[in-house]
């Protein structure tokens, strides 16, 4: 269930793939705890971790789109094996996975632009082991695009000036290229556009944050554009921004994963050794339950991105599903692995804060995922456009296979116009649920009956739908609907038995009730509204049997099993 360094041989994958997933593990435990830790500290700049890279092509292999990979069928951008290395990177360090994602946000616009001149020009890049960045927020308004205040101006013959700053740009001190957003100064068009970080013309202004990662501020002082740098205009540069989010933001939940799988052995470890009051702490009961809310928790978070990995890949003009499910990788995975920490820093306390635990570089870093690529909150407003045709709209849609093939991933760069999401059409998720017949599956469907008759019959009003505090408690109630959904598909695919998915379903019944309680309180509530969310607060099935069968050979065999070199 869980991704163990130590005896995971990637046999799912291609000989090439294989090699590079082995070979970053090596370059790790080679590196080793103690100076993982130390570089950390001192904010060192993973210079050794770029020079691996480029010795061993694997930004080139990873992130090269077939079409550019001068017949090498082993490049190609394929999400399933990207995703093993998110997990290895963040299971290590967030900072290694920082530099792998936003070189992957600033590939974005450069595989979704016409330009091919740029497109062959990065492929050779990558070769050379260059990283890339994604020029997008502001330090002024963020990531509001609308008031985006770097300008681009024509001087005609195809000829512009830039001039503006960036601010929050990961990667930018040493970008081969920084995929740049603007407008164009005389027609007020977005753009986006390619710049060299050496340039004379473009000031690094600062690291911003006090870490590994170099998170820049930047300036262009009248950098010299041609329209071979252009990327895209108009309607395309703004479609190609918000759909290079919808490829990066995919990553967040991965890295979430591999961060609380190597914090969970950690500290599983340390509680089953530790002895207080004459007793292992692995033996008082409210421990197992935090290690068993930790495990299920994580193994949900994984069960869920696999099964969205599937309809990420095979999306398409027709099957925007994935919009949806990937929404809820980057919002709902990253928020569970803040909730996977804090339980497990309940167990370990104090133990948690010292220098030499890779869980106090985990706790902090958790935090920051669920913030990138769009926080939360914005995510949450996505998902609510997908309520109406989720619930009371499906379609009918072949059965979705599993997508570990080794295929590069067309689509992702030619994903089309951002808009109408309104109108996507899911198929029917009353197939997973009926499909299982577990008593806490059964009581988190009755749930969901309240929550649909709640939509039907109590549907906010116009105030309510006004009010995000309002709609982010209606929203979670419909995202761990969808989350179930594939946590189910998933586990019949991987045949995982019934009383791991029936302990899954435990704290999910927990958590429906306490978002229907949190509706409840709503200042706007209605008294309608407030009697449904009341038939919604469920307590989950109690098995004694179950849970100790979870404790004994899920959660308390892991123990001793992972430990990273010193």
């Amino acid at each position: 269930m869980l991704f163990n360094p130590k005896n995971e041989k990637f046999e799912h994958l291609d000989k090439r793939s294989k090699e590079i997933m082995l070979k970053t593990v090596e370059f790790f435990e080679n590196k080793g705890k103690a100076k993982l830790k130390e570089d950390d500290h001192k904010c060192v700049w993973y210079e050794d971790f770029l020079n691996f890279v480029k010795e061993n092509m694997i930004f080139a292999t990873l992130l090269t789109p077939s079409e550019y990979g001068n017949d090498n069928p082993d490049i190609r951008w394929d999400t399933a094996r990207n995703c093993d290395f998110n997990e290895i990177l963040g299971f290590y360090g967030l900072p290694y996975w920082y530099t792998w994602q936003v070189t992957i946000l600033g590939l974005g616009p450069i595989w979704m632009s016409p330009n091919e001149k740029v497109k062959k020009n990065t492929a050779k890049l990558l070769m050379e082991g260059g990283i890339f960045a994604f020029g997008l927020s502001e330090k002024a308004h963020g990531a509001d695009l609308y008031s985006s205040g770097m300008a681009l101006t024509p001087l005609g013959d195809g000829k512009y000036v830039a001039d503006g700053g960036k601010y929050y740009i990961g990667n930018a001190n040493e970008a081969a290229l920084v995929s740049t957003f603007g407008k164009n100064s005389e027609t007020n068009d977005f753009v986006f556009f390619a710049v060299d970080s050496k340039h004379e013309n473009y000031e690094c202004v600062k690291n911003v944050c006090n870490s590994q990662n170099f998170v820049a501020e930047f300036a262009l002082h009248s950098y010299p554009i041609t329209q071979a740098e252009v990327l895209s205009a108009g309607r395309d540069a703004w479609d190609c921004a918000l759909n290079t989010v919808n490829v990066g933001k995919f990553n967040l939940g991965w890295a979430s994963i591999g961060i609380c799988t190597h914090a969970f052995y950690e500290a599983i470890t340390h509680a089953s050794h530790r002895n207080l009051f004459g007793k292992y702490v692995t033996d008082f009961p409210h421990i197992r339950q935090l290690f068993i809310d930790a495990y299920t928790r994580l193994a949900a978070m994984r069960l869920f991105s696999l099964r969205a990995l599937d309809y990420m890949r095979s999306a398409s003009a027709e099957d925007r599903r994935y919009l949806l499910y990937n929404s809820i990788v980057k919002m709902k995975v990253t928020t569970q692995g803040e909730e996977v920490i804090n339980l497990l820093w309940d167990v370990i306390a104090a133990k948690g804060f010292e220098k030499d635990m890779y869980f106090e570089a985990a706790a902090r870093d958790i935090r920051g995922l669920p913030k990138l690529e769009g926080t939360v909150h914005v995510n949450m407003a996505l998902i609510i456009k997908f309520i109406a045709n989720y619930f009371f709209n499906p379609d009918e849609f072949p059965e979705m296979p599993n997508r570990n093939d080794p295929k590069n991933d067309d689509f992702l760069f030619n994903q089309g116009p951002t808009k109408g999401l309104g109108k996507i059409r899911f198929h029917d998720s009353g197939i997973a649920y009926s499909s299982v017949d577990l008593p806490n599956i059964n009581i988190f469907k009755e749930q969901i009956e309240v929550l649909k008759e709640f939509f039907l019959t109590a549907t906010p009003n116009e105030d309510q739908g006004q009010n995000m505090d309002f709609l982010l408690s209606v929203g979670e109630l419909f995202t761990i609907v969808a989350y179930g959904q594939l946590i189910i598909e998933k586990s019949k695919m991987e045949n995982i038995k019934d009383h791991i998915i029936d302990q899954i379903f435990d704290f999910m019944v927990r958590d429906f009730s306490k978002f229907a309680l949190q509706l409840y309180s709503k200042t706007s509530s209605t008294p309608q509204q407030m009697d449904l969310c009341l038939k919604m607060i469920r307590k989950p099935f109690v098995n004694p049997e179950r849970f100790e069968n979870v404790w004994q050979n899920y959660v308390y065999v892991l123990k001793d099993t992972y430990e990273m070199t010193p």
